[in-house]
């Protein structure tokens, strides 16, 4: 039989031995494909255009399709004849080779993130490290981008600038246009600081030892002269003694009973026997506003009463600085028209005696920010002669502004207690209830709650009652007495939002913590009268430390643990701005203390304090967008430290360290310490050196 016929592409007849050429051509042929196949994966990772190719083959081109009998194009999936099954197999080959491409690229994806998620876990586990080296780094970058020159060691500051207090420059208020006492408002301005370093008078001398420092100061040391502690008021007068060198302040005298008999007075105005019994009877915290030289509160202060001196800002023969300087509590402070730095409820008594305030002006503001700041059942005690029932008689004018004054105090819910002579005691109200008895209209109102907060940092005077959404609404008989009050009980840490547990930890560390500072600075401060380890502290006049500010009080814990370790020292607890406000809990524990803001001067006058402490601040500052740098916050430091005073830093070893290379660009002798081996933080030990003359 004859072998049928094909019909190849150009309709030609094809012998049957045709097919060894057509082998032999499809042989040469797909060993051409496979070499081009070879060739083409080598540069599949070189070119993206290769994978479109696989996927997307040239259709039009008749070497890859078959072509079937009749001349119609054969199915290429067809298994009917070698060239189908070959352009099967490469067809195969090609999506294998585009699916290794694409699994290619998904694992490089995967791996990327699976290697991004295991290393988050380190990242997190060591987050606060990395963010304080970071901070570190980045506040190391400011000195270091301007050059060797800025790492040098800080200039001196003018001679003008020995008294000068940043913020309160009254004759630069006056160019501003400010009038009517805003111009003794604190007024801080934002911009680069010229940081220097503050030096003392030519004749300072270090303070003498309390207590007896706090009746005898040296002249040279404050801006007062001769003629202004004679032309001063006679009361002041008799309370001082100026020698050639020294003012003495008689009021521990036997001599002189001047502020014994006014305290006995007051005493008994309230309906105690004596001052001893005003601690008994609620009263620990006194703010005593314009306090004249601090002669009120350095003899409550042998009561276990402590008191704030707040004065106006003064060029000269500032009551603050002379306060101070005898190792008292004071800071610069004004009623004139912002809100004082202290929450609401702060205070057990408010004290005036001739304190230069005009109560009835304003419309009584003045009278409704004393009261914001008095605990419920606290005392306002007010001496003035215009308090005098005598002087009515002769002027109609100041019976008229008394009768203001009562008629106010009365609508904030004041009991007028009792008057004598030029002295006056209002109590403050106990209870609520009595501010919706008030009739319909009367003024002031109660602040709503948007503007009752206890985070008053310099706001505008309120015209309305603060303090009434507080629960910490607590008349002060109904709390614990000094000294069972510094340690809070469950339901008044509740209040706080505080758990017992957490409080006695954090009060057992500082109780650790200042057993350890004391043995680590009582080689060099008790260098004159040696003390053995063990031993007890020296008694005075050895004990140099009077006074200390705590950067950042947390819960107090650093106050209350130097009292319990029988430390005769009185600690200002600053908490700052940038974090957690329990300075309520510091105030209701018994102490004093004021919210700041660290990238500002602190509102005091230079050589403040014996010892500025820091724990943890440089941490918290370092999580806030900053508005200064490391250098200006340890400026600062350098301008209220005592000549031979002490900085004690405790932070997280990274900032340790960088804060250590400043303190040679101040001049400080310092020196980093090892807390323990466990512990990721370090202390920073420093002392302001005493430079008794003044650089050329």
């Amino acid at each position: 039989m004859s072998r049928p016929l094909h019909r190849a592409v150009s309709g030609m007849r094809i012998s049957g031995n045709s097919n060894d050429l057509l082998d032999s051509q499809m042989k040469d042929k797909t060993e051409k494909e496979d070499l081009e196949r070879r060739n083409s994966s080598e540069q599949s990772f070189l070119s993206l255009g290769f994978l479109f190719r696989l996927l997307f083959p040239d259709t039009n081109s008749p070497s890859k399709i078959g072509i079937g009998e009749n001349g119609f194009a054969s199915d290429p999936l067809s298994s009917g004849n070698p060239r189908s099954r070959l352009k099967l197999a490469l067809l195969f080959l090609k999506c294998s080779l585009a699916l290794i491409v694409v699994f290619a690229l998904a694992g490089s994806f995967w791996w990327t993130i699976s290697f991004s998620t295991m290393s988050r876990s380190h990242i997190f586990h060591g987050y606060r490290r990395l963010q304080e080296q970071l901070v570190s780094d980045l506040w190391d970058i400011g000195e270091l981008s301007l050059g060797s020159s800025r790492l040098k060691e800080l200039d001196f500051c003018s001679p003008e600038s020995e008294n000068y207090v940043p913020c309160f420059n009254v004759s630069e208020k006056l160019d501003l246009g400010y009038s009517e006492g805003n111009e003794y408002d604190r007024h801080c301005e934002n911009g680069p600081r010229k940081n220097c370093l503050v030096l003392p008078p030519l004749k300072y001398r270090v303070p003498l030892r309390w207590p007896t420092g706090r009746d005898v100061i040296w002249v040279a040391n404050v801006k007062i002269t001769a003629q202004e502690v004679l032309s001063s008021g006679s009361l002041t007068k008799r309370m001082m003694m100026l020698e050639e060198e020294q003012i003495s302040f008689r009021s521990a005298s036997l001599i002189f009973d001047g502020v014994e008999d006014y305290s006995h007075q007051i005493a008994e105005m309230i309906g105690l026997r004596n001052e001893s019994n005003l601690i008994q009877s609620g009263i620990r915290t006194i703010l005593d506003i314009g306090c004249g030289y601090g002669s009120f509160g350095a003899h409550l202060f042998s009561k276990q009463l402590l008191t704030m001196c707040i004065a106006n800002y003064e060029p000269s023969g500032s009551q603050v600085q002379l306060t101070l300087e005898r190792g008292l509590p004071a800071m610069i402070g004004s009623f004139t028209s912002k809100q004082l730095s202290y929450p609401s409820l702060s205070f057990d008594m408010l004290h005036c005696a001739r304190c230069g305030i005009d109560w009835d002006q304003k419309d009584g503001i003045l009278l409704i920010e004393v009261d914001r700041v008095l605990k419920p059942g606290g005392y306002f005690v007010w001496t003035s002669p215009l308090t005098n029932p005598q002087g009515f008689l002769r002027n109609k004018k100041n019976k008229k502004r008394w009768n203001f004054v009562c008629g106010f105090a009365a609508n904030l819910c004041w009991e007028l207690l009792s008057q004598q002579d030029e002295t006056v005691v209002w109590k403050k109200t106990s209870k609520m209830s009595c501010y919706s008895s008030r009739k319909p209209g009367s003024v002031p109102s109660l602040c709503s709650k948007g503007q009752d907060v206890e985070s008053p940092y310099y706001r505008p005077l309120q015209a309305c009652i603060g303090g009434t959404h507080s629960r910490r609404w607590i008349p002060i008989e109904e709390r614990t007495t000094w000294p069972s009050r510094a340690n809070l009980n469950n339901n008044e840490l509740a209040l706080y939002g505080l758990h017992s547990e957490e409080f006695s930890e954090d009060s057992e560390s500082w109780r650790k913590a200042v057993s350890n500072y004391w043995s680590l600075l009582s080689p060099v401060i008790f260098s004159d009268h040696p003390k053995r380890p063990g031993n007890e502290d020296p008694s005075p006049p050895y004990n140099m430390l009077r006074n200390v500010l705590d950067m950042n009080a947390h819960f107090g814990g650093f106050n209350s643990a130097l009292l319990e370790a029988g430390k005769s020292v009185w600690v200002m607890n600053v908490v700052p701005t940038s974090g957690l406000n329990y300075l309520p809990l510091i105030l209701d524990r018994g102490f004093v203390g004021v919210l700041h803001d660290w990238c500002e001067a602190f509102p005091t006058y230079p050589r403040t304090y014996d010892m500025v402490h820091a724990e943890g601040l440089l941490s918290l500052e370092s999580g806030h967008r900053r508005r200064c740098t490391l250098l200006d916050i340890f400026t600062e430091i350098d301008r209220l430290l005592r000549p031979e005073g002490w900085i004690i830093i405790r932070d997280a070893a990274p900032l340790v360290e960088s804060a250590r290379t400043l303190t040679t660009r101040l001049k400080w002798d310092a020196r980093v310490i090892e807390i323990d081996s466990n512990s990721d933080e370090k202390l920073l030990i420093c002392q302001k050196p005493f430079f008794k003359k003044q650089a050329n």
